[in-house]
């Protein structure tokens, strides 16, 4: 089991504080630190000081680390052009040596696109599947043969389809919660299916429909990384675990409910839960950042049992 930690900028972090995540994240020997991709706050927190670029935050990342994964869950395909966006992931594996993945979905959030006056089509599923078709397609595009593409809402002609990312195949990951659609995409496009915020039971449903989707599109079920994403509030007693909750404004028994919270042998118990439905990797979303020692007590009580 790979435990990733996860982190919501846009809720208030400068990059100085998301470094010490990402360092802290690898000196604790988690797999990798991955960020959302946001530009406004979500609920009642001021935000401050304002939004960090998810791409920009990640190449500064990729020369201050050495070892662990980098990625996003989940970049928003309304924010980028998919040429663009693979050019992007493209470099920033370039400077990390070979280590970031991506996480690429349709948006969804529209106040962020009002406030910062970016479009916020109708049709972002439509537009995120030939995203996916066109960043992959560059990527495999051999040295000195062009990409074109011919679609609805995207066309190339003759690109050069450079530059190539370091790794020879950058893991994509495609997550949700669409019964039909999301399986479908995540069946012909994903290395890896994210399962965000959700039960045990909904998770194993969402599991087997993206097995089936990937069989039909001629691969194995196996052929993908199954993972789950979840809020996590670890505490040494009950009182750790109360302050880590108030502090990012939720109730514990809902943290319980829905997340990983509790003590650490309450949430190895979750993770072991989530084991034995196919979940091979946990996101912990980290939503206090300034609280390090949680991040230790995840990896000292917790990862050291899994």
């Amino acid at each position: 089991m790979d435990l990733r930690i996860f982190t919501e900028p846009q809720q208030g972090a400068t990059y100085d504080t998301l470094l010490a995540v990402a360092k802290a994240t690898e000196d604790l020997g988690f797999d990798a630190f991955f960020r959302s991709d946001h530009y406004l706050r979500m609920g009642s927190v001021d935000g401050l000081p304002g939004p960090t670029d998810a791409w920009i935050t990640l190449a500064g990342l990729a020369r201050e680390t050495k070892r662990i994964r980098l990625g996003t869950l989940m970049t928003a395909g309304t924010f980028r052009l998919p040429g663009v966006l693979a050019i992007q992931v493209a470099q920033v594996d370039q400077m990390s040596g070979g280590r970031v993945e991506l996480g690429l979905g349709a948006g969804w959030f529209e106040e962020e696109h009002k406030a910062y006056g970016i479009p916020f089509p109708k049709e972002k599923f439509a537009r995120l599947e030939e995203q996916l078709a066109i960043v992959t397609g560059l990527w495999e595009t051999k040295p000195g043969e062009t990409f074109s593409y011919d679609g609805t809402h995207y066309q190339l002609t003759d690109s050069p389809a450079l530059p190539k990312p370091a790794q020879s195949k950058v893991p994509v990951l495609i997550g949700g919660h669409g019964a039909s659609r999301t399986p479908r995409l995540a069946g012909r496009y994903a290395d890896e299916f994210n399962m965000p915020f959700a039960s045990v039971e909904d998770s194993e449903r969402q599991f087997g429909r993206v097995r089936a989707a990937a069989e039909q599109a001629g691969r194995k079920g196996s052929d993908l990384v199954y993972s789950n994403a979840l809020v996590a509030c670890v505490g040494k007693d009950d009182a750790e675990v109360a302050r880590r909750a108030a502090a990012i404004g939720r109730e514990v028994d809902e943290l319980k409910a829905n997340g990983l919270a509790g003590s650490p042998a309450e949430v190895v118990d979750r993770i072991g839960r989530f084991a034995e439905i196919g979940s091979q990797r946990i996101y912990f979303q980290i939503l206090d950042l300034d609280d390090l020692d949680h991040l230790d007590l995840i990896s000292s009580q917790v990862q050291s049992q899994l």
